[in-house]
């Protein structure tokens, strides 16, 4: 490809809305425009790098046995409603309305979607196992749209769908799912972590999370140096130590007069943190929710969503107003003396097998002190609802390791929770109808074309991994005026052309510079520069990674080029 004729327009200065290095660099090498929040156009260089992230899915999933098919973006509100999910998908979903009335969405997944379809048409356990996929784009209305193609409202992912007889099945699936995710990232040379997930509102008892390590990262995963364990921060269990034992003492009610915070509390009263109960007011659709924790931890929202069996959107922080109609005092909530009719009290377990504990008295300017679990308040228990946090162990009791990273595939292990909610069923060997066992895979493949960015770029820009690079191989002519140039470039470019080699040569009318500072931008992996000796048949070579440039006759140049890409192909 000649980069005369191609639509490049780099830019020089960084966007003023462009946060992380990926959507910079994304936006200053013309692989996207945006559009609209969260929204973007894929230019030709941004497109080539999707599709071959597309072609390595697509190769591992086809290796798996799974079978290609396209569903479209627009899904019926019929079967949403059906599994429950029209609802709880709320602001994040994009709802329309047909010409006659008709609701349906834009599918920001297709669990619904893929039962639906095989629904009635795969009647027999002798058509299983099935799994189906797509590459497909995705919608989903984020609140805050932001890091460019990491958090963006249309996106690209790879969903795939597994049917099966039983559970056993599904899960024989799931790990062959599992193995080809694993080949997929290797191959796109992510260094990465495979966690424990949090099933949400997909359902499913088991899930894990493919992660690739970035420092600018929304997600945060914990792991052991060993590899015993690894989860991310939202759903690692929490070994809470508990604070030493006291010899209980009989609850009083002191004063505390502007004390409203628990490191406040905590050296008012001389008490450690871990003993002051931590309240987190919040109305969980629509209904009064108190929710205690030890003092010195942070509530778990994931873990308190699974814990209530509702979305994210269906909580928020209570108001004052409420709070006081509860006959509580807002900084000074407690559980001692609400009406547990009139509103839900929640504890986590950890607060149970603490003594003398520090709680709100439900008025201004005073606590309660020296509480205990059943004697002077109950609630109900929950098992962990707490972030896990520096110094933590795992469950094995080994040291927890932090990392930032971006989640690039999650796969679930549903079992039957579509399959019944559309009665989607088969007829087993004795003839008896039975509803499928169902895993889901995803990728995010333009999330991961972000990912790759993040782990491999420079003061200069992208630094591409050969199997995702949009080309392998630039040549660059440094004086277009000089027919000896001309002639060993657009020779060289023949002849890697010839060989296979995905090959751009930039042969515009620029200044060295420009042309030296678009390539280091644009991050071509191997580079030919053609200039001064031109005449004696001698060539600069380079790596984008290493950047030492070698004087080299161009036979020699060609050869390193079509070596290392053979080698990098296999």
């Amino acid at each position: 490809m000649r980069l005369s004729n191609y639509y490049l327009p780099t830019l020089r200065e960084v966007p003023a809305d462009a946060e992380i290095a990926s959507h910079k660099l994304m936006l200053r090498a013309a692989m996207i425009r945006r559009s609209a929040s969260g929204i973007y156009a894929y230019l030709p260089l941004g497109l080539k790098v999707i599709q071959k992230v597309e072609k390595i899915v697509r190769e591992e999933m086809n290796r798996a046995g799974a079978l290609e098919i396209l569903m479209s973006a627009i899904q019926p509100k019929e079967i949403w409603e059906d599994s429950g999910r029209w609802d709880v998908y709320g602001p994040e979903m994009f709802k329309l309305e047909d010409r006659h009335g008709r609701d349906f969405c834009l599918g920001p997944t297709a669990e619904e979607y893929f039962t639906h379809l095989i629904k009635g048409e795969v009647r027999s356990y002798k058509d299983l196992p099935l799994n189906i996929y797509q590459i497909q784009n995705k919608y989903r209305d984020e609140k805050r749209p932001r890091f460019g193609i990491n958090r963006a409202r249309e996106f690209s992912m790879k969903d795939a769908y597994s049917f099966d007889v039983d559970q056993e099945a599904m899960k024989v699936a799931y790990e062959k799912m599992h193995q080809a995710y694993i080949r997929i990232f290797d191959r796109l040379c992510l260094d990465y972590r495979i966690v424990e997930g949090d099933s949400g509102s997909m359902g499913g008892k088991a899930s894990n999370e493919f992660v690739a390590l970035a420092e600018t990262g929304e997600g945060v995963v914990v792991y052991t140096e060993n590899g015993s364990y690894a989860s991310t921060d939202e759903n690692a269990k929490v070994a809470y130590v508990l604070p030493q034992a006291q010899d209980q003492k009989d609850l009083e009610k002191v004063h505390t007069p502007g004390v409203t915070t628990i490191k406040d509390l905590s050296h008012f009263l001389s008490v450690e943190e871990a003993r002051c109960a931590k309240a987190v007011d919040l109305l969980v659709e629509g209904k009064p929710v108190l929710v205690f924790i030890p003092g010195d931890r942070e509530l778990n929202l994931v873990k308190l969503m699974s814990f209530l069996d509702v979305p994210e959107h269906a909580i928020e922080m209570m108001d004052d107003e409420t709070i006081l109609s509860l006959g509580s005092h807002p900084g000074y909530t407690g559980p001692i003396g609400l009406d547990q009719d009139q509103v839900q009290v929640i504890v986590d377990k950890s607060l149970t097998q603490i003594d003398n504990l520090v709680l709100g008295a439900n008025e201004a300017d005073y606590h309660m002190i020296n509480a205990a679990y059943g004697r002077d308040f109950t609630g109900q228990v929950a098992e962990d609802l707490l972030l896990v946090k520096e110094g933590d162990l795992s469950p094995e009791g080994e040291a927890l390791l932090f990392a930032r990273g971006v989640e690039v595939g999650h796969i679930f292990q549903l079992g039957t929770k579509y399959s019944s909610a559309l009665n989607a069923t088969f007829l087993d060997e004795n003839g008896k109808e039975q509803h499928f066992w169902m895993g889901s895979y995803g990728v995010g493949v333009t999330r991961t074309v972000a990912a790759i960015i993040e782990q491999n770029y420079d003061d200069m820009g992208i630094i591409w991994p050969m199997p995702v690079a949009p080309f392998e191989a630039i040549i660059t002519i440094v004086n277009t005026k000089k027919e000896d140039q001309n002639d060993l470039a657009f020779e060289i470019y023949r002849q890697l052309e010839e060989a296979g080699i995905e090959v751009l040569i930039d042969d515009r009318p620029e200044r060295a510079g420009v042309k030296f500072n678009d390539r280091d931008l644009i991050g071509i992996p191997l580079r030919i520069t053609v200039g001064k000796q031109a005449g004696g048949g001698i060539v600069e070579y380079s790596s984008r990674k290493e950047g030492e440039n070698v004087d080299m006759a161009y036979e020699e140049a060609l050869a390193h080029i079509i070596k290392e890409v053979k080698a990098q192909r296999k």
